[in-house]
């Protein structure tokens, strides 16, 4: 990876494998971001009764582990100048629990890449995995993201 360079179109290929560097999740991360969203859901904010719970103990948000997702690959600046807008996610899957204390990773693939119209621009559908200290896959989905190009036609 080269961080801090940006990616345009014509520099992904299909099948390229990218890993950003990993953050721990924070106690401060989950209860700024009940602060943010509302969700003060037991499951996330109540050590009590989740104690006894199917999963063992507090949760952290699934919504925040996607934008933790998404905040990693921004910090690799593979994307800064070249970036125009997330379109989307598709198929976003929680597969395991995210936890404060877990340290976590993306791994981003280049499924599709396609120019749009315009000609000055395509879109890149990216493989997109959550990967805890375990190297288990925590979440995982698509997303298409519109970049541009370094040539036009």
């Amino acid at each position: 990876m080269r961080p801090y360079e940006p990616y345009f179109l014509e520099d992904l290929a299909v099948g390229q494998e990218f890993e950003t560097a990993r953050r721990t999740v924070t106690e401060t991360d989950l209860v700024t971001f009940a602060m943010l969203s509302a969700d003060w859901n037991g499951v996330h904010t109540d050590a009590l009764a989740t104690a006894d719970s199917e999963f063992g103990g507090r949760i952290v948000h699934g919504a925040l582990g996607l934008a933790i997702t998404t905040g990693l690959v921004q910090r690799t600046g593979m994307f800064e100048g070249s970036a125009v807008a997330l379109l989307g996610f598709s198929d976003w899957r929680f597969d395991r629990p995210l936890r404060v204390g877990d340290t976590v990773f993306t791994r981003l693939r280049i499924a599709e890449l396609r120019r749009t119209r315009r000609g000055d621009r395509g879109v890149v559908t990216r493989e997109l995995e959550l990967i805890n200290q375990h190297d288990e896959i925590v979440q995982h989905g698509r997303s298409d993201f519109m970049v541009r190009c370094r040539k036009v036609g």
